[in-house]
C-alpha cells in the first residue's frame, strides 16, 4: 500500500470522487474506445483496440492526440493521406468525434454492479460524492441524465472543458471540493480505473483507489470478465495493479462494490491524524 504519513488533524472522509466510464457507469469503458475505431475507420486508417484505449482517462481531445502520437498510428495516417497529421486534422477529427461519441453515450450509462449499494453507503455516512472525466461537458449533459435515470446522480460533475487542464491535472477535483463545500483535500478519496485518475488524486493530495477489473485496463465487457478461467482472470487483475500501484494508487480493488471496505481503512489512518502519501514527483505536463 505504501502509505506515506504525516500528522495532521483529524478528519473522516469527506467526499469521494469517482470517475465515470469504466469505474462508474461502462464496464469496460467501451464507449470512447469504440467511437474512436470508428473514426478512424472513416478515415481510411487502420488503429487497434489497444491504440484506442491508449491515453484513456484524459480529456478526449489529448486522448485523441495520445492515440495519433503512437508510432504505428502515426504511420498509418501518413500512409493512408501522404502527409503527417497536422494540427488542423487533429481538430478536424476531434470536431467529428464529438457527434460520434454524443450519439451512443446513453447506451454506455448502466451502473456498474454494487455502484448503487455503494452510493447509499456513502450516503448514510453523510459522505458526498463528486465526480471528474474525459468527456467534456456536452457529452456529460447527454450521459449525466441517462445515467440518473438509471439510479445514479452524483452531487457534483466536473468536466475537463471547465478547468484549465484536465487530468493529470489535479484542477478538475479542486473544482469538485469548491462546489461541494469540502475541505481538507486529505479527506477526499478518488477513485478511478485508470493511470491518469491516479495521477488526478495524488497531484491534488487526495486518497487514490484504482479499480482493476471493471475499467479500461481489462477492457472487457461484464460477462466476458465472468466467463474468464480463475487463472485468467487472475492474470489480467495483477497486471491492472502493477500499472495502477506503479503510479501511486493507494488502494487497487476489482470494482467499485470493494468501496467501503477501502474507506474503513482510510478512517482508521485519517483517526490517527494521517496524511495520504502524495507523490514526490508530480506529474510533468
Amino acid at each position: 500500500m505504501g502509505l506515506y504519513y504525516r500528522y495532521f488533524a483529524k478528519s473522516p472522509v469527506k467526499a469521494v470522487i469517482l470517475d465515470w466510464a469504466g469505474t462508474a457507469v461502462d464496464y469496460g469503458s467501451f464507449a470512447p474506445a469504440a467511437v474512436f475505431l470508428r473514426l478512424f475507420e472513416s478515415q481510411g486508417v487502420h488503429i487497434t483496440a489497444e491504440d484506442a484505449r491508449s491515453g484513456m482517462g484524459l480529456m478526449k481531445k489529448d486522448h485523441l492526440r495520445n492515440i495519433l502520437s503512437r508510432p504505428s498510428v502515426a504511420q498509418a495516417w501518413q500512409a493512408v493521406h501522404g502527409v503527417p497529421c497536422s494540427d488542423t486534422d487533429l481538430d478536424n477529427l476531434f470536431a467529428n468525434f464529438i457527434p460520434m461519441q454524443m450519439a451512443v453515450l446513453t447506451e454506455y450509462a448502466t451502473p456498474i454492479p454494487g455502484l448503487l449499494d455503494v452510493v447509499s453507503d456513502l450516503r448514510e455516512r453523510g459522505i458526498k460524492i463528486g465526480s471528474t472525466t474525459g468527456y467534456i461537458r456536452s457529452m456529460m449533459d447527454v450521459l449525466a441524465p441517462k445515467a440518473k435515470e438509471n439510479g445514479y446522480e452524483p452531487d457534483c460533475v466536473v468536466c475537463p472543458d471547465e478547468v484549465p487542464a484536465g487530468r493529470p491535472y489535479p484542477w478538475m477535483c479542486y473544482q469538485n471540493a469548491m462546489q461541494m463545500g469540502v475541505y481538507p483535500m486529505s479527506a477526499m478519496v478518488k477513485v478511478g480505473d485508470t493511470v491518469v485518475d491516479m495521477q488526478e488524486g495524488l497531484n491534488a493530495g487526495m486518497w487514490t483507489v484504482g479499480l482493476s477489473l471493471t475499467g479500461n485496463l481489462v477492457g472487457l465487457y461484464e460477462t466476458e470478465v465472468e466467463a474468464l478461467s480463475k487463472e485468467k482472470r487472475q492474470e489480467l487483475r495483477c497486471r491492472a495493479e502493477m500499472q495502477l500501484y506503479k503510479v501511486g494508487a493507494h488502494y487497487v480493488i476489482e470494482g467499485i462494490w470493494d468501496l467501503p471496505g477501502v474507506l474503513n481503512d482510510i478512517e482508521f489512518h485519517l483517526a490517527r491524524g494521517e496524511h495520504p502519501r502524495q507523490s514526490n514527483e508530480y506529474v510533468d505536463t
